[in-house]
């Protein structure tokens, strides 16, 4: 992909209401996102991004959870898969007990297949999304006790 197809992509986010941009060209991704609240070199400060609010029963325990970094988020929109293809056995069930790395399931955007792995060693506690349901950005998927 050249620099001015990039260039333009970015001109593209930019000015329209799209906050992410997956673009896939001869193996090469180019990824292009508004979040602030992710830190770059070119933008060392960080800045508080939009969150979708947690239904009022579970948001007391969700802050309290991502406040102490149990929490694993989609790192993209996309439909979530639980396991590795159709039929088969999920990444991981509650109570599974998981490494640092470990793959936990996929965010499938524009036919791009995003791996969410484990930041954190411990066991499943809790799963938020199920398989096939859209998942936002930065929203919860699991957490990991």
């Amino acid at each position: 992909m050249d620099l001015e197809t990039i260039r333009t992509l970015i001109e593209f986010v930019g000015r329209s209401r799209v906050s992410e941009l997956v673009v896939g060209e001869n193996g090469t991704i180019v990824r292009i996102s508004r979040d602030r609240s992710k830190r770059t070199a070119a933008d060392p400060k960080p800045q508080r991004g939009r969150q979708a609010e947690a239904p009022a029963a579970d948001r007391g325990d969700r802050t309290q959870s991502q406040a102490d970094g149990r929490t694993v988020k989609a790192p993209v929109f996309g439909v979530l898969h639980r396991s590795p293809n159709p039929g088969a056995r999920p990444f991981v069930e509650v109570g599974d007990v998981v490494e640092v790395g470990q793959s936990l399931c996929i965010v499938e955007a524009m036919k791009v297949f995003n791996t969410v792995s484990a930041h954190k060693a411990g066991p499943i506690t809790r799963i938020f999304a199920s398989d096939g349901q859209e998942v936002e950005a930065g929203q919860p998927l699991m957490e990991i006790g």
